[in-house]
C-alpha cells in the first residue's frame, strides 16, 4: 500500500478551506493544535500499559477511536511513530481479530469491527492488508438483507446496527451504526484501490440499498417511502435514529400501544448527511440539501438540537465530520451564514478541562460519562478544523 494514501484519505475527511471570523486562520490554528496536544497527552496517560486499551478491553471500539485521535494529531503526521501507547494499542486491536474477519471481542461485532477497521486504515501498515480486506468483507457482509433477495421490502434493509443477535441473523438497524460502517467501507475501498487489487465487487456493499434505508430514516415524503415522512412540518429533512418497523405509526408504539412521534436531533441528522456523502451523494443534491436546511434553522454548539446535553460530543464530532467531509466551510442558519469551524472549535477550546480532557458533566447517556471518550471525540472533532486551517 501506498504511503502516499494517508495523506490523502486525511485530506477526504476534511476538504475545504476556513476564512476565519474575528481572527487569523494562523492563530485558531495554533490555539487548535495546543487543545489536541493537550487532549492526546491525556489520551496517552489513561490507556492500560498491561492491556494496551483505553477504558474497557471489551469494547475495541473506544480503544479505535482514541487511536484515531491519537495519530491524526497534526503534528505527529509523517512521523514514524506517535509513541508506544500507539504501538500497544494497534497490539490490542489485532488481539481481537476473529476467524471470521471482524474485530471485536463478544459483543456488537458490526460497531466495533468498522470502527477499529478505520483506525487500521488511518495507521496504513502493508503488513495489515489481509486484515484490512478481511474485515471490511465482515462489515458488508453485516448488512442487513431480511428476504435475502435483494429488494427492500422491510424498512431495516441496508442499514447496519451493532451486530447480529444470532449467528446468519439480521441485525436491528440504526443510523449511527450505518454511518460508521460505511465510513469504514467508504475509506478502506480508497484505500485498497492502491495496491492494484481493489475490492471485488461480490465482496462490496449494495450502496443502492444503503441508500434506501438512510432515506427512509430522513423526513421527506419525496425520497422516504414510510408512511411518516412528512408528517412532521416542522422537521423536514431531519433525521431520526430508525425508520420504525413496517406498519407501525411514525415512532412506533408505547407500552400502552398508543402512537409515539419520530425524534428528530442533530446529532443523528448530521450522521445521516454524512451517510449519504459516503454513499456518493454530493452536497448539492436535494437530500443532502434538505439535512443541510433543517441544521442550518437548528444550528448550535451549545446543544444537542432535539436533545440538549445527551450525546454531545458525539454531536460535535458528527457535526466536525459531516461538514468537513461535504468540504463545507460555512453553514446556512436563520441569522445568516455562519463559519462553523471558528464557533465550533472556539468553543470546545474553552470547554477543555485542566488535565487535557473534555467531559459531558451534564449528561451521561450513550457513555459520555467516560471523559476517555468524550476526549477522543473532541480531539477528532478538533482535528478536522485544523487541518482546513492554512
Amino acid at each position: 500500500m501506498k504511503t502516499s494514501r494517508r495523506t490523502l484519505i486525511l485530506l477526504t475527511l476534511c476538504a475545504a478551506t476556513l476564512s476565519a471570523q474575528g481572527q487569523s486562520p494562523q492563530k485558531l490554528r495554533d490555539e487548535v493544535q495546543a487543545a489536541i496536544t493537550r487532549g492526546v497527552a491525556f489520551l496517552k496517560s489513561q490507556q492500560n500499559t498491561e492491556g494496551g486499551y483505553w477504558t474497557t478491553p471489551q469494547e475495541p471500539a473506544l480503544s479505535a477511536l482514541v487511536l484515531a485521535g491519537i495519530v491524526q494529531d497534526p503534528s505527529q503526521v509523517g512521523k514514524p511513530s506517535a509513541g508506544p501507547e500507539v504501538d500497544k494499542g494497534y497490539a490490542f486491536l489485532l488481539k481481537n481479530v476473529q476467524p471470521d474477519g471482524g474485530i471485536y471481542a463478544k459483543g456488537r461485532a458490526n460497531y466495533n469491527t468498522s470502527i477499529s477497521l478505520m483506525a487500521l486504515v488511518l495507521r496504513n501498515r502493508p503488513e495489515d492488508e489481509e486484515i484490512i480486506r478481511k474485515a471490511r468483507k465482515f462489515v458488508a457482509g453485516q448488512q442487513n438483507d431480511y428476504d435475502a433477495k435483494g429488494s427492500a421490502d422491510n424498512a431495516f434493509d441496508g442499514g447496519f446496527g451493532y451486530g447480529p443477535s444470532k449467528p446468519g441473523s439480521p441485525a436491528h438497524a440504526d443510523l449511527s451504526n450505518t454511518q460508521f460502517a460505511l465510513e469504514a467501507l467508504y475509506l478502506s475501498k480508497k484505500l485498497l484501490e492502491d495496491t492494484g487489487k481493489p475490492v471485488d465487487k461480490q465482496d462490496d456493499l449494495n450502496w443502492g440499498a444503503a441508500v434506501k434505508f438512510i432515506e427512509r430514516c430522513q423526513n421527506r415524503p419525496k425520497s422516504n417511502d414510510q408512511k411518516w415522512a412528512g408528517d412532521d412540518k416542522k422537521n423536514l429533512g431531519a433525521f431520526t435514529y430508525e425508520p420504525g418497523e413496517p406498519g407501525e405509526p411514525r415512532g412506533g408504539k408505547d407500552a400502552k400501544g398508543g402512537p409515539v412521534a419520530m425524534r428528530y436531533y442533530g446529532s443523528i441528522s448530521y450522521a445521516g448527511m454524512l451517510s449519504f456523502i459516503y454513499a456518493g451523494l454530493t452536497p448539492d443534491d436535494p437530500r443532502v440539501q434538505g439535512a443541510l436546511q433543517w441544521l442550518g434553522e437548528n444550528y448550535s454548539v451549545e446543544e444537542n438540537p432535539g436533545m440538549g446535553a445527551e450525546g454531545l460530543f458525539y454531536y460535535y464530532h458528527t457535526m466536525a465530520k459531516a461538514l468537513a467531509t461535504a468540504g463545507l466551510d460555512q453553514i446556512k442558519t436563520k441569522s445568516g451564514p455562519v463559519d462553523w469551524r471558528t464557533g465550533l472549535a472556539s468553543h470546545l477550546i474553552k470547554l477543555q478541562g485542566a488535565d487535557g480532557s473534555w467531559k459531558n458533566s451534564t449528561s451521561g447517556r450513550w457513555m459520555e460519562s467516560d471523559p476517555v471518550l468524550v476526549t477522543a471525540y473532541t480531539v477528532l472533532a478538533l482535528e478536522h478544523v485544523h487541518r482546513a486551517l492554512k
